[in-house]
């Protein structure tokens, strides 16, 4: 009887060790095995023929990039509707996981843009490019020396660059993916040179098809290797509300959330409520008429129109400046009923799908609203604290620029994240 016990017990032990060992090999994404789980063929080598499998280690960031874990949430405004708009309703929707870059795109980097077009596209399209700088002039006020200065001058290098349309960041989003994944492909692909150059506007006669400073374009490498990352891009106004709340702070148990989040801090005040910062302004903003920055010695937030990318803390997803410093242009296309009009998984609104642009007619002046019409978010150096509410949205024209909107980019996730950075 004891044998039997004893051999049923190591029958036991065997094939919980055996299960374990089979459950330890389970082919995943990141490590799908030497050999094909449905045919038992054995993937082909590096530079043999066959089928290949190349190995993967997750999608890295992209530089300047935050990994931003998607979930549920209640997208809307949480403030008052002073303006009566009823356009941003609350409703719950889920985000998927993506990257979103921690600051907004600095003047260095913008202009490291125009440096690189120059090279290899004609000058109507470095010229379409260029931030328009005279969004600071004024009449009625002596702003000169930001019409002159604020874009090139070293001391405004790392300042949120302005001017800038929906249209220009969108084509800065287009460079900066050629531009990186072009590094990427000389750093891990096969070597091979093909023409070309990045695609932005037509290349000038004899020039050559690389960008300075910048790695040379080699050819596409297919995306079976994972060396490519995806697209930068705009983020949809779902992922911004979504980043710039960071709710993961206020949880505190299980899925259960202390508060909801008026602005991308905890409390309904603009002053950090505790710590050795204790009273100091939380973000970049017009605290009142006439007052953008305090007096001479005490400012309240040591800024009198824009500040440095990586002023004030950053919130709980390790973002700068999600509320105030300059708005940021989405993706979006500006709808007053987008709040109705939605999928509560990943929701954009990218055309006039079932909300078409002739119900409004503008060309008659009785709406503002086309297809044309761009989602800006976040509240601005020239804002009152109401607009510094995620919840809270305006719109423009794709084509306009003022000297209160900027950018930043995102990316979307795709899989299992690297645990590097580019």
């Amino acid at each position: 009887m004891k044998r039997l016990i004893f051999s049923v017990t190591m029958l036991t032990l065997s094939l919980f060790v055996a299960t374990s060992c089979s459950k330890g090999k389970k082919a995943t994404s990141l490590n799908p095995g030497k050999k094909s789980r449905t045919t038992g063929a054995a993937y082909a080598k590096k530079g043999k023929e066959g089928f290949q499998v190349a190995s993967f280690a997750g999608q890295p960031a992209g530089p300047n990039m935050v990994f931003i874990e998607g979930g549920r949430f209640t997208m809307g405004t949480l403030e008052e509707d002073v303006t009566y708009t009823r356009d941003n309703i609350e409703r719950t929707v889920t985000v998927a996981s993506f990257y979103m870059d921690e600051t907004e795109i600095a003047n260095i980097d913008y202009l490291e843009y125009i440096y690189s077009i120059g090279q290899d596209s004609t000058r109507e399209f470095v010229q379409a490019a260029l931030p328009d700088t005279t969004v600071w002039a004024n009449e009625m006020s002596f702003n000169d020396q930001y019409v002159d200065q604020y874009l090139r001058y070293p001391g405004f290098r790392n300042f949120p660059v302005v001017g800038v349309s929906w249209i220009q960041a969108n084509d800065y989003c287009k460079w900066r993916s050629a531009v990186v994944n072009a590094g990427l492909s000389a750093k891990y692909g096969d070597g091979s040179k093909k023409k070309g150059g990045l695609p932005f506007g037509k290349k000038k006669k004899g020039a050559a098809a690389e960008v300075a400073a910048a790695p040379k374009v080699t050819g596409r490498v297919p995306i079976e290797t994972g060396i490519n990352i995806p697209d930068f891009r705009l983020p949809t106004e779902a992922e911004w509300d979504y980043a710039a709340k960071s709710m993961i702070g206020t949880q505190y148990i299980d899925e259960n959330q202390s508060n909801q989040r008026i602005y991308p801090w905890d409390g309904s005040a603009m002053r950090k409520a505790k710590g050795k910062n204790k009273g100091n302004m939380m973000a970049n903003f017009k605290r009142g008429r006439g007052d953008y920055a305090g007096i001479a010695g005490k400012q309240n937030d040591k800024a009198i129109i824009t500040e440095e990318v990586y002023s004030f803390a950053p919130n709980d997803f390790g973002l700068y400046n999600m509320a105030g410093n300059v708005n940021e242009w989405v993706y979006d296309l500006y709808r007053q009923g987008s709040y109705q009009d939605f999928n509560d998984l990943n929701p954009i609104r990218r055309s006039d799908f079932q909300d078409e642009a002739k119900l409004y007619d503008k060309e008659n002046f009785n709406s503002l609203i086309d297809n044309k019409q761009r989602v800006y978010k976040g509240g601005s150096w020239n804002d009152i604290a109401y607009w510094l509410s995620p919840g809270t949205r305006r719109s423009l024209d794709q084509d306009s620029s003022t000297a209160t909107i900027g950018f930043r980019c995102a990316m979307i996730s795709v899989g299992p994240k690297g645990k590097k950075s580019l």
